[in-house]
């Protein structure tokens, strides 16, 4: 496995997805694990802003050179902003994967469930665990 950066302030759902708690908000996108294993992204379809989503149900799509995969939201509540950036610059999210190609920005709807999602540790090992199998 190449060297993935994993982030010990975000939270990872296996998914793999990252969260980043900021007050009331929290900020979401995909992990450096998963861009290294789509390749060069080509297209993202983000949700409209005021969606409601709920923890595990997917909130849009990501398109690479590879394959095309849903993106699931790790935690449930209101988005309240989005990246239109992506739109045009969808190669953002290999680039930096935690700062420019963030995703969704949600109100959560439960405060606690970002603290139930894996941290760096555990994601780290959910990433070997795989590439083991694989």
């Amino acid at each position: 496995m190449s060297e993935i950066q994993i982030p010990d302030a975000l939270r990872y759902s296996k998914e793999d997805e990252w969260v980043r708690a900021e007050g009331d908000r929290a900020t979401i996108g995909v992990t450096d694990y998963a861009q290294q294993q789509l390749g060069d992204i080509v297209f993202i379809e983000l949700p409209e802003v005021g969606r409601q989503i709920e923890a595990g149900e997917p909130f849009g799509v990501i398109e690479s050179v590879k394959a095309v995969s849903d993106l699931f939201a790790p935690i449930g509540g209101e988005i309240v902003e989005v990246n239109q950036g992506l739109t045009e610059g969808p190669e953002a999210v290999n680039e930096d994967c935690y700062g420019d190609g963030w995703m969704i920005v949600v109100a959560p709807s439960d405060s606690g469930a970002i603290e139930a999602l894996l941290d760096a540790s555990a994601y780290g090992t959910h990433c070997q665990e795989r590439e083991d199998q694989g």
